[in-house]
């Protein structure tokens, strides 16, 4: 597994355009590679929210 990963199929929703994004795991951070937009990733913990 590497820092980078191509997500298939997905566009990014500033620029639209088809995939370009990619993901950095240790950031917790997905980029598009055409315009830098950038967005947070939450990781699901399996948990119910109280």
């Amino acid at each position: 597994m590497t820092l980078a990963h191509f997500l298939d199929e997905l566009r990014c929703s500033v620029c639209g355009v088809l995939n370009m994004l990619w993901l950095d795991p240790m950031r917790g951070v997905v980029e598009c590679r055409n315009c830098g937009q950038s967005a947070l990733t939450f990781p699901e913990t399996g948990e119910e929210p109280r």
